[in-house]
């Protein structure tokens, strides 16, 4: 369990870099809560461009990874992201969004089953029983408060109720993370095969895609024409005469790209560091904290069910991977190592 210190800054990173990032995320969908191919866009445009100048160094460094392998990666990671922001646009609540993701275990093991022809133990299905059930109870909770949280300027009229649309939001989220667990199936055969390299990975997943976003392209316009005339901050910089204004969506919009750069980046990193018991910890920590984050600062609406179907969806993850008894074996396996001291004097 020992961690050199490459992977403890990426473990810092990811907490400092997703936390923030949802908080960004959280006060961009305030203002607009239909943003998410804009969102999705930014991300992908900056990550891209890193990549490009700094990994790929303008595609002169040799790829590891064929690209055939890359098209079919690219198209699910591009999907998956693509359903997850635009979720926001029909009436999901951040919370929800954030317990709905952690749902990835059930995912993986139902993908699993379906396609690796994979078995688990008793306690395995137990504990996806329990993600399941959480996941269930807060989504159902949630449906009884139901607003339509479109924009004002495009708001339209429709002989569809706010709840369809909140069921909309639910299938997106639901495809979303059965692709994402396909997608993870599909890169670990990859990384069989060709070896882990995740800077290239992260370009390459990145760039790909980015002439799926003209299909969007009219409706990335206008929710950027709506960041561009949110409300005016100024600032005065130290030291110098005038001051400095923009407007705030378009801020909160440039630091949800960089923290999603940390975030996704440290990630990488961790996968390549550490063993997948540390990175399950951390990654179901770091979702906690932004379930926290997310229910007191900006005191979202979270009920004793709630709260109920979060400790679930929580618990159940942790007893699937087992952290409890790997924690303790690593525990014992330590305090072994550690020689005793007991029968030597001091001189």
């Amino acid at each position: 369990m020992a961690l050199n210190m490459k992977a403890l800054l990426a473990i810092i990173f990811v907490f400092v870099g997703c936390c923030s990032n949802v908080v960004f995320l959280e006060l961009i969908i305030k203002i607009d809560p239909g943003a998410g191919n804009l969102i999705t866009f930014s991300q992908f445009l900056f990550i891209a461009l890193e990549g490009l100048i700094f990994t790929s160094k303008f595609f002169t460094v040799k790829k590891n990874i064929a690209f055939k392998d890359y098209v079919m990666l690219v198209v699910l990671f591009f999907g998956a992201n693509v359903c997850n922001n635009y979720a926001f646009n029909f009436n999901i609540p951040m919370p929800l969004h954030m317990i709905f993701r952690s749902g990835s275990l059930m995912a993986n093991m139902i993908m699993g089953i379906i396609l690796l022809k994979k078995r688990y133990n008793l306690r395995q299905y137990s504990s996806v029983a329990m993600i399941t059930a959480g996941i269930i109870l807060c989504t159902l909770v949630s449906s009884g408060d139901v607003k339509d949280n479109t924009h004002p300027t495009l708001r339209v009229d429709t002989s569809f109720s706010d709840f369809f649309w909140w069921g909309v939001g639910i299938a997106l989220l639901t495809i979303a993370l059965l692709v994402t667990a396909y997608m993870g199936i599909y890169q670990e055969v990859i990384y069989k095969r060709c070896g882990k390299h995740p800077n290239e990975a992260l370009f390459y997943t990145h760039m790909l895609p980015l002439p799926g976003f003209l299909i969007m392209a009219s409706n990335i316009a206008q929710h950027w024409s709506i960041a561009v005339s949110s409300e005016t901050v100024s600032v005065a910089l130290p030291g110098v005469s005038w001051t400095f204004s923009f407007p705030l969506m378009l801020f909160y919009l440039l630091c949800n790209v960089v923290t999603q750069y940390i975030c996704i980046s440290s990630v990488y990193v961790l996968t390549t560091e550490c063993a997948s018991l540390t990175v399950t910890l951390v990654v179901t920590l770091r979702k906690f904290v932004s379930l926290l984050i997310s229910i007191i600062y900006f005191r979202n609406p979270f009920t004793l069910a709630h709260w109920l179907g979060t400790i679930l969806v929580f618990t159940g993850t942790v007893l699937f991977t087992d952290v409890h008894r790997q924690l303790w074996a690593a525990y014992k396996l330590r305090r072994q190592a550690v020689p005793s001291t007991v029968g030597y004097s001091r001189i």
